[in-house]
């Protein structure tokens, strides 16, 4: 049975990660004082393994030190690597077809691609590639598999050269692209991060890896998300609707199934000032809206 996340600090009313620096900087934007920062690509995938209660997705928690959503839950991953879009062996769709799906160019692509196998390695030991196009890795514990990984989280190492190294076919074909959300333009670190899901490979299991988290978890999304909708989990709103969007889902496979047919039309939130309120919203999403008014 998958385990419960443990709260982190209770917030008011749900688990809504919301930054008390928003407001000042979202009347900034507004007046013409604030640079907006571009986006930096991204990947994160979520984890799925069966249970007899239904599919459990893997979560990490923030350390609360961390200056970027401290204290939230959230999913394996990170930045594009400038050299994620280097070619490698891999199984299933090519670049051509990933471009479209994605809605990029083929470099970009494989670049989103490589990187969010790599950012799961890096921050679960999870690693999505094999010896061939028809099998996975069934271990990666051992010394050997830590110094790759740890020089790969260090950049001294690409992920193009780690595969070739050991031989190995990126599994390409086991990720299904879900979701694609961009950070609000009034937020100093921003990206524009693709989602993904995958199925935890057979005999792979999975650890806290990442140097950001300080607890790993698997948990039934509905039992995620109950905990926000309590007030007892912290999440970004990426992550809680992506968790609500995998409740209808038995199995691990029926996700991976639907994901051909999500929307990756980016969600980019919008604030606006009526009168001296500011309204925040996530077109599509109206549970994350927010009217503040002026302090």
């Amino acid at each position: 049975m998958p385990s419960s996340p443990s709260p982190s600090t209770p917030p008011t009313g749900n688990g809504q990660w919301y930054p008390p620096e928003w407001p000042e900087r979202i009347r900034a934007l507004a007046a013409g004082e604030l640079d907006v920062v571009a986006p930096r690509r991204a990947a994160t995938v979520m984890l799925l393994r069966d249970t007899p209660d239904g599919p459990a997705v893997h979560m990490l928690r923030r350390r609360a030190s961390m200056a970027f959503a401290g204290g939230a839950y959230a999913y394996p991953g990170g930045s594009v690597d400038r050299r994620d879009a280097r070619a490698v062996a891999a199984a299933g769709p090519g670049a051509a077809w990933w471009a479209e799906r994605l809605g990029t160019d083929e470099a970009t692509a494989r670049s989103i691609v490589c990187a969010a196998v790599r950012e799961t390695f890096e921050e679960s030991g999870v690693l999505l590639a094999g010896p061939d196009p028809d099998t996975v890795v069934a271990d990666t514990t051992g010394e050997g598999w830590e110094a790759d990984r740890a020089a790969l989280v260090a950049r001294e190492l690409s992920f193009a050269d780690f595969l070739d190294r050991r031989g190995l076919v990126l599994r390409a074909d086991l990720l299904g692209a879900w979701a694609r959300w961009i950070t609000p333009e009034f937020e100093a670190r921003r990206y524009d991060t693709y989602f993904f899901v995958a199925a935890l490979p057979e005999g792979q299991r999975t650890r806290n890896a990442s140097t950001e988290a300080d607890r790993t978890v698997w948990v039934r999304a509905q039992d995620a998300a109950a905990g926000y909708d309590r007030g007892e989990l912290l999440m970004m709103p990426p992550t809680i609707a992506t968790l609500r969007q995998l409740t209808p889902y038995r199995t691990a496979a029926e996700a991976l199934a639907a994901a051909g047919q999500r929307d990756l039309a980016p969600v980019l939130a919008r604030a606006r000032l009526e009168g001296g309120r500011i309204v925040l919203s996530w077109p599509g999403h109206d549970e994350f809206t927010k009217r503040i008014d002026p302090a």
